[in-house]
Parts: structure tokens; sequence; C-alpha cells
């Protein structure tokens, strides 16, 4: 289950969809939008909302989420056809006021990329990590030498870091950030493993941290989404009604 967001805080959440195909092998992007509206979420990192092969149509098309949902995704896609960038795409509340959005390309033996979003007090990256540790390493040493190169507003790093191990595999991040797994996201139909993360940086206060674990979401993707409210932050947003 998730609780509503709390007053004060910006809520994160990020999901991996698997291309809108659910546990009992339908694809339904209704279904997955019905999710994420659950969630009460500020923003949104998705993972896989883009066909893998050929010019990457988008699963999770654009106008369903116009007319389903409050949110808005970035534009971030390299391809007109695809909602995100190596299926990497992110929803921000109608309205909010953004000011740069970026494309970043990973190493790896896979085609990976990372994206990420620059509000007035904020900058969220949404991420997949590789299959292989090595890989992974790589990837978040790239995504810590591109977050280098700009200004040194607080950051915060979500999405399917697929690791498997609670303790190893992160080294990368942790001299400057809090890498939280709200709990088990995978695999949606028996959790076991956590692989949906959040980095946190130190600058910035964790008020809670989840897993949405209902009925619909056991059966929308192989992963359940994870979310997290964080305090102190000043990005100017159109929040949901939190009465």
């Amino acid at each position: 289950m998730t609780h509503k967001p709390q007053i004060g805080a910006m809520r994160l959440a990020s999901y991996n969809l698997r291309k809108c195909r659910g546990t009992d092998r339908a694809r339904a992007p209704a279904r997955i939008l019905d999710v994420i509206n659950g969630i009460e979420a500020d923003f949104v990192a998705l993972q896989e909302a883009d066909m893998r092969l050929g010019a990457r149509p988008a699963a999770l098309p654009a106008r369903l989420i116009e007319s389903h949902t409050d949110f808005t995704p970035l534009p971030v896609a390299a391809s007109p056809v695809s909602l995100g960038w190596h299926g990497n795409a992110i929803l921000v509340r109608k309205g909010t006021q953004v000011e740069t959005t970026h494309r970043i390309d990973l190493p790896g033996l896979e085609p990976r990329g990372a994206v990420a979003v620059d509000l007035a007090g904020l900058r969220i990256v949404g991420v997949h990590l590789g299959l292989l540790r090595s890989s992974r390493q790589k990837q978040l040493h790239a995504i810590r030498a591109y977050l280098g190169k700009l200004d040194d507003r607080p950051t915060v790093i979500l999405g399917d870091f697929n690791e498997w191990s609670r303790t190893l595999g992160l080294d990368p991040l942790r001299d400057a950030f809090d890498v939280i797994a709200p709990g088990r996201s995978f695999h949606a139909a028996r959790p076991i493993a956590a692989l949906d993360r959040i980095a946190v940086p130190h600058a910035l206060s964790l008020r809670d941290a989840g897993v949405v674990e209902t009925a619909l979401s056991r059966q929308a993707s192989d992963h359940l989404p994870i979310w997290a409210d964080l305090a102190g932050i000043t990005a100017d947003i159109t929040a949901p009604d939190r009465k």
C-alpha cells in the first residue's frame, strides 16, 4: 500500500513499466496510469516506457497520459514516436516550472541512457542501470561525471538500479548520497529483490519511503513502484490536492 504524501514534502516515485505488459501478459497502458495516479507523486521516473525495437515507439502513449492523468511527460525523447530516452521518461505535474532537461549517454555492453530535469531548487535523474555490476558502476561514474559539469543544486537519482545486493555495487554514489531501497519491488507477483532505489543527497531530508503493493500494481508490471517523500525542497511545482 501507499500512504498520503505528508504536508510540506515532495513525493518522487519510480516505476519500471515493463512496456506496460502485466504479470497477466496483457499490455494495458491505462492500468499503468491507474497505478501511477494512486501514488499521488509530484514527479515520476519511468523505465521501459518505450518498446525496445525499431524506432522505439512509446509503450505508454503521451495522449493517454494527457487524458488520464494530471501529468506531462518531459521532452527527453530523441525520436518523435518515443516517450523517453532508452526507455527512460519523467512525468511532472501539469504547470510545474521546468528549467532544462538532459539526456545522458551511458557506457556498458547494452545500450543505456539516463534522463534528468532541472527545477528551481532540485535536479532529478531517472535511470535504468545495466544487468552487469561492472556496467552499472561505469554508468554511475558516467552520471557523476556528467553532473559534475553542471551546477551544484541538490540532485536525486532514482530508478531501476538492477542491483540485487543490499550492500554492494553502488560505491560510486556513497560519498555524496544515501542510497535508499524502500522495499522489495521485484518480482511484483512475489517480491524478493529491492531493485528499485532512490539516491538522496546528504543535504535533503527523507521523511518516508515505500513500495506500492496493491492488487492492481501486482498485476500491472513485473516491478512494483517505489516512492519517497523529501523535505527541504523549494522547487516550483503544482501539487495534487492533499487535504
